[in-house]
């Protein structure tokens, strides 16, 4: 009996190795999850790895939401997220970021409301936001907290037990109870 070629050799060692991925590649296949069942009803969708984009009038994106899992509920019309990362988008162009434990977006997706560590910052103007609850209403650019609320712009800080921003307007405000720590400028020597 011949020694078999070369080719043969060839064709039976890729046919073993197009055997081994095919093995691997039906391992790799990721399961879902368990449907998620709460208070809120037995939901008509989910879905995992999702980033939701919101339109205006004119068709500009102007709120994008990352999330590892949201779950929608008919009966209420509420979309559930887990750990929301979101960027909203004010009519200047200015990107403000919100992030929370949980979020809510309301029937027809508006209002967002983020719960548990929110924080809302305006990278441009270098302030934060830390509350409990934010609410954000997107048809308007309203975002505002009803919580106690810690606002940030080092070195300074104000806290108050309602927090209200008009990202459209560049806007802020705390009302309520506000205390604050403010230093004092400092004057740098001048050079000789």
């Amino acid at each position: 009996m011949p020694k078999p070629s070369f080719r043969v050799w060839l064709f039976l060692v890729l046919l073993a190795l197009g055997g081994v991925m095919a093995l691997l590649d039906t391992r790799s296949v990721r399961e879902p999850g368990a449907v998620p069942r709460d208070a809120a009803g037995e939901p008509d969708f989910y879905l995992e790895g999702a980033r939701l984009t919101r339109f205006d009038a004119e068709g500009r994106a102007h709120q994008r939401v990352d999330t590892p899992r949201l779950v929608h509920t008919p009966h209420d019309d509420v979309t559930r997220l887990e750990t929301p990362d979101a960027r909203l988008l004010d009519r200047a162009g200015r990107t403000w970021l919100a992030t929370a434990d949980s979020g809510v977006l309301g029937a027809g997706g508006n209002p967002l409301t983020l719960s548990g560590s929110a924080r809302l910052h305006a990278p441009e103007e270098r302030w934060q936001l830390d509350t409990e609850v934010l609410h954000y209403d997107a048809d308007i650019g309203h975002a505002w907290s009803d919580t106690p609320a810690l606002l940030r712009q080092p070195p300074q800080r104000m806290s108050g037990e309602r927090f209200d921003a008009w990202l459209h307007d560049n806007r802020a405000r705390l009302t309520d109870n506000v205390r604050g720590h403010h230093p004092p400028e400092t004057q740098e020597d001048p050079q000789p």
